[in-house]
């Protein structure tokens, strides 16, 4: 199927879309091995740079900016350096405006990966993963309230973090519900049950094993029509790492293979695949459109090393390329 991204992508700078759920700073530690350490047998690694990117909620929010979209970007810190740090990456950035609810009581999830030789070797992750109190609840939804006016999609991040129990999630569905606003889910398995009714439900394929294992709705790909139902979502999509997608809609079913080149680093490809789906979903394409042009997007982010969110340009390279080999 060719798609014209030229054509769809002019729409993309008109939509307002809403991502709540879990942010995480991701801070690298890039440099270079040349010894092993004497103490253990573990090489030590020459520091040449350090950086820091938003991940989680906030890299789908940096997926949706540089498709063009005008985002709202809700979420839960800590407060002290790291939070200064993740609000640092979004002051040049006119596309998302950041609504932070601070809990002084946790610290701000931070996914430390170390890069030697253009490999990663470790990832260190500082963060708290139970349940946000009441206070704290009720702030979120607050500020949710406050900022899901005009919107033309939610997009629910959930990385059990604590950010979303389930009063909050179905504080928003509810809203949303309401107000006739779509709502698209990436979840894990905690609390999914809540979400029960949207426009998209899209786990990667551990999450739908886990969240399935104790139903007998048979293996797949009979049993995404079963999950489909049950979880009474419109579109169940799939990820399924190397072997691409597998797209749900009414009685269909579509096998979508992957479509990257060269696959240096998966991190973060999830959340693109979710920001453009939405994105495309928003502005009238088909679902399989939408999951096709998806998978274009997570190739074209696998070929960089750390998560690197996808832009229009980027997009239109890539569908360009494979336009060329079919």
């Amino acid at each position: 199927m060719r798609i014209d991204i030229d054509k769809i992508s002019k729409d993309y700078s008109e939509k307002n879309i809403l991502v709540i759920g879990d942010i995480i700073l991701d801070a690298y530690i890039i440099g270079t091995v040349d010894r092993i350490s004497q103490e253990a047998p573990v090489p030590i690694v020459s520091i040449a740079e350090k950086n820091f990117k938003p991940g989680g909620a906030a890299n789908v929010a940096l997926n949706l900016s540089g498709l063009g979209a005008n985002v709202q970007l809700i979420g839960l810190t800590g407060s002290g350096i790291n939070c200064d740090e993740l609000q640092k990456c979004f002051e040049k950035n006119n596309n998302i405006n950041l609504h932070l609810v601070k809990d002084e009581g946790r610290p701000t999830s931070v996914k430390t990966r170390i890069i030697a030789d253009g490999k990663q070797v470790a990832r260190l992750d500082d963060e708290a993963t139970n349940e946000i109190n009441q206070i704290h609840k009720e702030k979120l939804k607050s500020v949710f309230d406050a900022h899901s006016k005009n919107i033309d999609g939610i997009i629910i991040e959930d990385y059990n973090k604590g950010t979303l129990p389930s009063d909050v999630i179905v504080h928003i569905i509810d809203s949303a519900s309401k107000n006739s606003i779509p709502v698209y889910v990436d979840p894990k398995y905690d609390n999914y049950e809540h979400y029960k009714g949207v426009r998209l439900f899209k786990p990667n394929l551990v999450e739908y094993n886990t969240i399935v294992r104790n139903k007998n709705f048979g293996a797949l790909p009979e049993s995404g029509f079963k999950f489909k139902e049950y979880i009474d979502s419109e579109i169940l999509l799939l990820t399924l790492g190397a072997e691409g997608m597998s797209l749900y809609f009414n009685d269909s079913h579509n096998q979508i293979p992957t479509k990257a080149r060269k696959v240096y680093d998966v991190s973060g490809a999830g959340d693109t695949v979710i920001a453009t789906f939405a994105m495309n979903d928003i502005c009238g394409l088909d679902p399989l459109e939408s999951s096709i042009i998806a998978n274009l997007a997570a190739g074209r982010v696998c070929e960089e090393i750390g998560v690197f969110p996808i832009n229009v340009d980027a997009l239109k390279e890539i569908s360009s390329h494979h336009n060329k080999m079919d």
